[in-house]
């Protein structure tokens, strides 16, 4: 009879959510991801209602609601993944996370499904606004759900590079407004087409970096297969240089 190999059994997905479970209740003490939260619910529904004046727009549409995402994750994702590295590297408690068994996708796949549950919760939370406009006009369900992928998708993307800019900081308020403003950029980046007259190659370059770009085909209820790879490969990417990182200060 075969023995089960010890490697296979704490296999990694199994030890990242165990991660996560961890900096969920971490988190569930802190006040700022409480404020970011009432700050993110606030924001969209004035943006919807006050700058995008949904009750005088004539059609019955939740884009312009999904439109205001990119900009209130600019200031969202920072205060999510701000404490994930730079708090632990503060306090010295990353060297001893790197002596536990862990490998450093182990590390950094929880941290990230910590913080991506904390960006469901919030966007769980805004369900009852497209909710309580259905009597109002005919909405598709699925153009709805369309709509959340999408936010959920920019989401992972911000949220990794959100922790790779933590990783690389000393404190929180470095980690916080590194990652404002990198998010800012990488978010708005494509407006400079409607700015300036740029040159056709150019352009298309800041608009393939740009999240908000590829999260406009996901806002008017499109999924888009081409826009949904460069969330996942770009999250994918910035996972990966992240436990670059973490694999280098493990060995340094």
């Amino acid at each position: 009879m075969k023995t089960q190999n010890p490697d296979k059994r704490n296999f990694l997905p199994r030890r990242a959510l165990a991660l996560a479970a961890r900096e969920l209740y971490s988190s569930s003490y802190a006040p700022a991801v409480y404020g970011i939260g009432v700050f993110f619910l606030i924001f969209t529904s004035v943006w919807f209602f006050y700058v995008q004046r949904f009750f005088v727009m004539g059609s019955a549409s939740l884009r312009p609601y999904f439109s205001g995402f990119p900009l209130a994750f600019i200031l969202v994702i920072p205060v999510i993944t701000m404490k994930s590295w730079a708090e632990e590297r503060k306090t010295g408690s990353v060297e001893l996370l790197l002596t536990m068994p862990f490998s450093e996708w182990d590390l950094v796949l929880g941290k990230f499904l910590s913080s991506l549950g904390i960006l469901s919760f919030f966007l769980v939370l805004t369900v009852p606004v497209p909710l309580s406009l259905i009597p109002l006009g005919r909405f598709q369900a699925g153009v709805i759900v369309s709509e959340y992928t999408g936010a959920l998708l920019l989401g992972a993307s911000a949220l990794s590079l959100g922790l790779l800019l933590s990783s690389l900081s000393k404190n929180q308020a470095g980690a916080f407004l590194g990652s404002a403003v990198v998010l800012m950029a990488v978010m708005l980046v494509s407006q400079l087409n409607f700015t300036f007259n740029l040159p056709g190659f150019i352009g298309n370059f800041c608009n393939f970096i740009s999240l908000a770009f590829h999260f406009e085909s996901f806002s008017r209820g499109i999924i888009d297969s081409r826009d949904g790879a460069f969330f996942i490969l770009s999250a994918l990417l910035f996972l990966f240089l992240n436990t670059r990182v973490i694999l280098f200060r493990k060995w340094s």
